[in-house]
């Protein structure tokens, strides 16, 4: 198979690592899989799949031409050229769908309707949430991502010293803004939390300067980006993960990684992350810094009667094992196959008659 995604490692991001685990899953299942990206990557790829990086349109037509069936980690016209240009041998076109195709609060484009439109001719449209599909409204199939199983996990010999993290981009988007500020709603109330911010991006010198206009910045440490290893012991020394994002998150990985590390979650209630979340942990409005105080208030003053029921987190992260996710694609994979569908232009004359 050959998967088209413009993000990809070493870019971070909710997306480039589902291609990345599922990728490198299909390939321990004994398929042959492509990656076709745009990402640059300055190191050599240490893959156990193949990754095309910036290729040209010869070599992206010959990978797909070969191919049984082509992903497309989100709709895109780009990654849909190659797949018209392969003439009689086109491969099963699957749509996997891991946003929404709009920016929300701004207008709709022709480039989003255009988007959404071409979904109705894939062999199969699959969403990371019932969320999306239902924005989507082209009646698919929903798997919900997984995480890196491998790597995410309770280490029980280093201790929750610490109270509040927030793992993520530091854009306006995910956020981190609200949580300063209901961190200065609850020292009003003579609540003081720590809070480690994990992360870079644009926004960490207003995030700094804010904290220190809430008169939190004593509380709160700035790690900057973290990976690997230690990445997973800073999770493990926390409590509580808050994902306050601004926007309808379609998914959110980042709250599996917090649950598998042994986090209660809290997260916003909008788009599909609360499906990430499940029933380990809490949600509050998108944007309600007054609803977010509240919600940590309640955790911090019962956190242990607040802890997810290990048992509980055990079985909403079976779901999301990349054994597990990647057999779900391959039994959809299977069906389109089997079904033959007919290509995107066939689908269009029958479709103007």
């Amino acid at each position: 198979m050959v998967i088209y995604s413009p993000a990809f490692h070493p870019m971070l991001g909710g997306l480039e690592t589902v291609v990345q685990v599922l990728a490198a899953e299909w390939s321990r299942l004994g398929h042959a899989v492509t990656v076709v990206t745009n990402a640059v990557n300055t190191e050599p790829d240490v893959f156990p799949f193949k990754v095309l990086r910036r290729a040209g349109i010869v070599e992206v037509v010959n990978a797909v031409r070969g191919c049984d069936v082509f992903v497309h980690a989100n709709v895109s016209l780009w990654g849909f050229l190659p797949w018209l240009l392969c003439g009689w041998r086109r491969p099963a076109w699957v749509a996997t769908h891991h946003g929404w195709y709009e920016d929300f609060g701004r207008p709709v484009t022709m480039l989003n309707r255009l988007k959404k439109w071409l979904c109705r001719f894939a062999a199969v449209n699959i969403s990371v949430s019932h969320a999306v599909d239902q924005f989507l409204g082209v009646k698919g199939v929903v798997i919900p991502n997984p995480y890196d199983s491998r790597q995410f996990r309770r280490l029980e010999n280093i201790p929750k010293t610490r109270d509040l993290v927030f793992l993520g981009r530091l854009v306006s988007d995910k956020g981190a803004d609200l949580l300063i500020r209901a961190l200065a709603l609850l020292g009003e109330q003579g609540v003081r939390p720590s809070l480690t911010i994990i992360g870079s991006g644009p926004e960490r010198k207003p995030l700094e300067e804010l904290a220190v206009q809430c008169r939190v910045g004593d509380q709160i440490t700035f790690l900057g980006a973290q990976s690997g290893e230690k990445l997973v012991q800073l999770l493990n020394e926390h409590r509580i993960m808050v994902v306050p994002s601004r926007w309808n998150e379609p998914f959110g990985v980042v709250a599996l990684e917090g649950i598998a590390s042994g986090c209660t979650v809290i997260g916003s209630s909008g788009g599909g992350l609360p499906e990430a979340i499940g029933q380990c942990g809490t949600n509050f409005p998108n944007g309600d810094v007054k609803a977010l105080a509240s919600e940590l208030l309640h955790l911090l003053n019962d956190f242990p009667g607040q802890i997810t029921n290990p048992e509980i987190a055990r079985a909403h992260l079976a779901q999301h094992i990349p054994f597990q996710v990647a057999q779900k694609y391959i039994a959809v994979f299977s069906s389109a196959l089997r079904q033959n569908s007919p290509t995107v232009l066939a689908q269009c004359r029958t479709s103007n008659n």
